[in-house]
């Protein structure tokens, strides 16, 4: 039987997914593939100006920015509210988001809850490739 609590690391061994537009960088820490079902973390690292890809699910997301500043934008409501550090951004279901990073760039972690199958389709078709 697994350990019931586990520490999931957020490092080189992670896999990375293709979400950053520009300079940066981002992993899935808690996801399916370490056997998390009910939430998924993804770890971000955005350089200066530099934006996640556009994103929509059908339940909720909830994103804690760790360090630097950016904005958040709802694409379907047309607006953008300023994130710095220690801010947690939530997101409803189907709403079209994206982050982009300040100048001095922007690292965030999290989210959609339950995790969302489509954001790991490539690596599922990538290791059945292999």
């Amino acid at each position: 039987m697994p350990d019931a609590a586990r520490v999931l690391e957020s490092d080189k061994n992670c896999p990375t997914l293709a979400l950053v537009e520009g300079a940066g960088r981002a992993h899935a820490v808690a996801w399916p593939g370490v056997g998390s079902t009910l939430r998924s973390m993804t770890r971000f690292w955005l350089g200066p100006s530099a934006r996640t890809v556009s994103q929509e699910h059908e339940m909720e997301a909830v994103y804690y920015v760790i360090a630097g500043e950016g904005v958040v934008n709802d694409a379907d409501a047309g607006t953008s509210q300023p994130l710095a550090a220690g801010a947690m951004a939530h997101v409803e279901p189907r709403t079209t988001y994206q982050f982009r990073a300040g100048a001095s760039g922007m690292e965030l972690i999290g989210g959609p809850c339950p995790p969302d199958p489509a954001l790991y389709r490539r690596l599922a078709a990538t290791a059945a490739e292999v």
